[in-house]
This record gives structure tokens, sequence and C-alpha cells, in this order.
């Protein structure tokens, strides 16, 4: 799984992937920088951790494609990156292993609806008791 979260309001978007390598991991990015874009959330930089996608030149290039600068977590050091390992927790109680799944297939089809759940319903005590999305611009009046 291929995640990225919003620092600013904590809305998540996640991707199911069978490999972890750089081509995976850009395409990824590239796709939600754009999910982010139509959202009004302009990205800035992204923070990873010291895997080999993320040191490759293929993520340096993609990043500096997309004008995002680079940053990554220090080495054991996983409170640098709170938000998304709070999120994996949210993600692992509440979708992977919150029910039985007769298959992988859907498990992943299941995905999708704990996102929008995620992000539009489940309140934060972080951000006030309110679901993440109402913390980006509504823009387009989606999120009354």
């Amino acid at each position: 799984m291929h995640t990225v979260i919003d620092d600013h309001s904590r809305v998540a978007y996640a991707e199911i992937h069978d490999d972890e390598t750089a081509t995976t991991a850009t395409g990824v990015l590239r796709r939600a920088v754009a999910w982010f874009a139509q959202r009004g959330v302009t990205t800035v930089r992204v923070l990873s951790d010291n895997g080999s996608a993320y040191k490759s030149d293929l993520w340096r290039d993609t990043c500096a494609e997309l004008g995002v600068t680079v940053k990554k977590t220090r080495p054991y050091r996983p409170q640098t990156n709170g938000k998304i390992e709070r999120f994996h927790r949210t993600l692992a109680d509440g979708w992977a292993h919150a029910k039985l799944y007769t298959s992988e297939k859907t498990r992943r089809a299941a995905l999708p609806a704990f996102l929008h759940d995620y992000n539009h319903h489940r309140p934060h005590t972080a951000i006030g008791g309110l679901p993440p999305i109402t913390r980006l611009n509504n823009l387009a009046g989606h999120h009354t």
C-alpha cells in the first residue's frame, strides 16, 4: 500500500500495489498530487522514508518535475512522520483488520469506501472533532 496524507488537513490518499519500486512510487506521487490539486491542495513538499524507491533518481527527478521539495524522515524515528503512522494504525484497525474478508480482492474493493469515510465523515480529535475534508478550501462546494 502506498499512502499520502496532507499535513494540514489529514486528508488521505492511498493506492494498493504489489510492489514498492520507484516506478510505482512515482506513479502514485503523480496521481496523488493531481488528486490533491483537484481538492485545492498545492503540494509543496513530500516527506518520505528512506526506502530504495525514495532514494532513486526517478523519485528525485519526478519531484523536481512536479516542483515538490523532497524531505526524508530520520532513520528509526517514526515520530518524525507521526501523522502517516497514525493513519496507518487507523487504516489497519478500520479497514484491513476490521472484518473478515473472503478474499484479497474483496479487501481491496473495500478501500475506497473506507477512505471516503475517513476523509469525509470520521471525526479527528487533532482537528477539533471534524473530518479532514473540512480543513480544505470548499472551492467547488463539494464538501457541504
